[in-house]
């Protein structure tokens, strides 16, 4: 593959990150355009977890009733009604041995090769998931992967010119309730709005405040 046909120069990529801020009034009347929210999507299927394993689920909330809902599950934020898109980002639990095999399934057809040929990988997976389950922070630990979904999705948003606002603060047990999840095999952890500012969201003129690089980077 040729690198520099997916290459953007730094001043693109610094541009878009300073762009992007947490848009708390969106333009209900803009939509994302299909091809654009595909790709979206797509950056989503391609986020990094450990081992690979995609220990999450995402919900793309259409229904304008259950995104008017979710306004109260969200505290009164009003961004589930009036953003293009809404996803939910929610925790795949207790990953056990028909989850692997079913991974395990999938890698040997992506690529090519047979499934015995990927036992140790397996083996190297289930300690992993046992010495997490003994230590009581299995769930905690995926659901920590869900997160490097979320700032991928957001990432990739800010380079198409598209606005999120992350929603960490939401009921988590009411949104499993209004998006008929079964809790014992997922639950939501976060949300996010997508779509495009409003022309009168203060918040987008603001300066966005950040420490200065010396108190948060450390070379050693």
């Amino acid at each position: 593959m040729d690198t520099s046909e997916n290459t953007i120069t730094t001043a693109q990529l610094l541009g878009a990150l300073n762009w992007r801020y947490a848009t708390k009034k969106f333009d209900a009347s803009k939509k994302i355009p299909a091809e654009t929210w595909a790709a979206l999507e797509k950056a989503l299927v391609l986020s990094p977890s450990a081992f690979g394993l995609q220990p999450w689920k995402f919900f793309v909330v259409n229904d304008p009733a259950v995104r008017a809902r979710l306004i109260e599950a969200s505290y009164g934020q009003t961004q589930p009604a009036d953003a293009s898109h809404f996803v939910v980002f929610a925790l795949r639990k207790n990953i056990g041995d028909e989850y692997l095999d079913n991974y395990l399934r999938r890698a040997a057809q992506v690529r090519g090769v047979p499934a015995e040929t990927l036992k140790p990988f397996r083996q190297a997976i289930e300690s992993s998931i046992e010495q997490q389950a003994k230590a009581g922070v299995l769930d905690i630990s995926q659901a920590q992967q869900s997160f490097i979904a979320l700032g991928q999705f957001m990432t990739s948003a800010a380079l198409l010119g598209i606005d999120t606002c992350a929603l960490g603060g939401i009921d988590r047990e009411k949104y499993a309730e209004l998006l008929g999840l079964d809790r014992e095999s997922h639950m939501p952890l976060v949300a996010c709005a997508a779509g495009y500012r409003a022309a009168d969201d203060k918040y987008s003129s603001i300066p966005k405040v950040r420490f200065e690089d010396s108190e948060v980077i450390t070379h050693v």
